[in-house]
């Protein structure tokens, strides 16, 4: 049997996540909480200021409910996974489990992934269910709606969507028209995952340069690749991961072709085990497809 873990990005993240973990980690829990500049636990269980869903404080805080997730799971069974992947903000988590950097590290990366991501504006995302990757670049194409560009690849007919907020807006009734289950806004504030943050990748591939990375001690999947990552690479393949589609259908495809693949999702919600039962199911095309919650 070969061992998985799965950590899930931005869109999975609730109130009360974490609730059981934080008082299992402090010493964890006061390292976030110094390089955060505020409480997380705090945050997360209560988020009085309603600060979850917003970019700047979603990615660290999942990136420390993910990351006690794992910890906890490796102190109740004492064995690593075979392989790990996480989804877009999750990859940090699964570089973390691979010991690539340790937790501070890891804050101290996603915190300034996610302020830089956090100051992009005038654009945004939506999901799309029904069609496949290919028909909607077609309809997009046809419809003059090539700013438009495929942020993430979820499942076989589930994909996310990313460019100008007209042009996105206008790709609606289009995208319905041409056989869509669902088109659906996603609660973000610009075009993630696409040629749009080009200055933010930038930014962040300087911001990466003095830091040290270790060899991974368990293969890690690339988002950008959906491949194994390349130590020499790291840093641009992360840099490279802010405007770039998320492959996730590819990563998973390539992970179920491993000896009696075993998935666990570590962190808050399902979403990653509903997308990967889609693309089980998705990969027959006589199965029905039916709309499942959608993830950044």
């Amino acid at each position: 049997m070969t061992r998985i873990y799965l950590f899930p990005g931005q869109g999975s993240q609730k109130i009360g996540m974490g609730a059981e973990l934080f008082s299992r980690f402090p010493e964890q829990v006061a390292i976030a909480d110094a390089e955060l500049g505020y409480s997380v636990a705090e945050l997360c269980l209560r988020d009085t200021s309603d600060q979850i869903n917003q970019t700047q404080f979603t990615q660290p805080a999942l990136f420390v409910v993910n990351g006690l997730a794992f910890l906890n799971r490796l102190i109740e069974t004492g064995k690593l996974p075979h392989f790990v992947a996480g989804h877009s903000l999750g990859e940090y988590n699964a570089l973390f489990a691979a010991g690539v950097f340790d937790f501070q590290t890891g804050i101290r990366l996603v915190k300034q992934r996610a302020n830089l991501m956090s100051r992009a504006i005038g654009g945004g995302m939506a999901a799309v269910i029904g069609l496949k990757s290919d028909q909607i670049r077609r309809v997009l194409g046809a419809s003059k709606l090539d700013t438009l560009e495929i942020a993430n690849l979820n499942s076989p007919l589930q994909s996310v969507i990313s460019g100008p907020e007209i042009d996105l807006m206008q790709s609606q009734s289009i995208l319905e028209q041409a056989g869509a289950q669902l088109w659906k806004r996603l609660a973000v504030s610009a075009a993630f995952h696409s040629r749009y943050m080009k200055e933010v990748e930038q930014e962040f591939e300087a911001f990466l340069r003095p830091f040290e990375f270790a060899n991974p001690r368990i293969p890690v999947l690339s988002n950008v690749t959906a491949q194994l990552h390349v130590h020499s690479n790291l840093k641009k393949t992360l840099a490279r991961q802010i405007t770039e589609p998320v492959r996730w259908t590819e990563t998973i495809q390539w992970l179920l072709g491993q000896s009696e693949p075993d998935f666990l999702e570590l962190g808050p919600g399902t979403v990653l085990t509903g997308l990967l039962r889609r693309i089980k199911m998705e990969s027959n095309p006589e199965i029905a497809t039916l709309p499942r919650p959608v993830t950044l």
